[in-house]
């Protein structure tokens, strides 16, 4: 895609950070996408350690980039995700990203991210990791999802449980998230699709370390979505 990125469409752009006991991993993230122009919105999910602090810390770095909300106990990626959905509109954006705070993510893949909503192309993206290099049982349980996400919800997607998303404020006003935990990835696209939100996928790089593998959709995960999944079909 020829598009260039501009500083008004970073500006008009916030990333949505939901935040676990991520002390050691979150600076880091946060710093990165602040240098590189974009705005965000942390949402500190009942963190038990001192995520909240380092994230004060890198406010007051980058006091205009870096917004804090806090939910007093932990409600799950699905609630904190939705959380900072809907603080993100009273600061009036055009591009809504979320992205996992641990550090996976890498902030270079924003421009790519967001280049599709820019240029017209689609109203939302899907962030796509590369299997070959997950470990093998996460690689296989987000296949298998991929497959649950095709049977439940009519869609056929190439990561369908990616932390790594975006979409116009435009459609963001059209979907509905319900979900408290994983399965918002899944409900993410089955709300686009059902919606009729024009999406495309976007090749995004993945960065594995020890703390990150041990976390995102395994199949013990797999299995508690595939449960969620058939108590929402009644």
């Amino acid at each position: 895609m020829g598009h260039e990125i501009t500083a008004e469409d970073k500006n008009a752009t916030y990333v949505v950070l939901p935040a676990y006991n991520e002390a050691t991993r979150i600076e880091p993230v946060l710093e990165d996408i602040a240098r590189k122009g974009y705005n965000m919105v942390i949402v500190n999910d009942g963190s038990s350690d001192n995520t909240l602090d380092v994230v004060k810390k890198s406010k007051r770095k980058f006091p205009d980039k870096i917004h804090i909300f806090s939910l007093p106990i932990n409600r799950g990626v699905g609630i904190a995700t939705q959380t900072g959905f809907e603080a993100v509109l009273k600061f009036n954006p055009k591009y809504i990203v979320s992205m996992d705070s641990d550090g996976q993510h890498s902030a270079d893949d924003l421009d790519e991210v967001i280049k599709p909503l820019v240029s017209g192309e689609a109203q939302a993206v899907i962030g796509v990791r590369p299997f070959k290099d997950m470990p093998k049982t996460r690689s296989f349980a987000n296949s298998i999802m991929n497959l649950l996400t095709r049977i439940f919800y009519r869609v056929n997607v190439s990561d369908s449980q990616t932390g790594f998303r975006a979409i116009t404020v435009e459609a963001l006003d059209k979907i509905s998230i319900n979900a408290t935990g994983y399965l918002i990835s899944s409900e993410f696209i089955r709300e686009i699709n059902d919606n009729n939100i024009p999406f495309a996928e976007v090749p995004i790089q993945t960065i594995y370390t020890p703390e990150t593998q041990a976390k995102g959709t395994n199949v013990t995960v797999a299995l508690k979505i595939l449960f969620q999944m058939i108590k929402h079909q009644f």
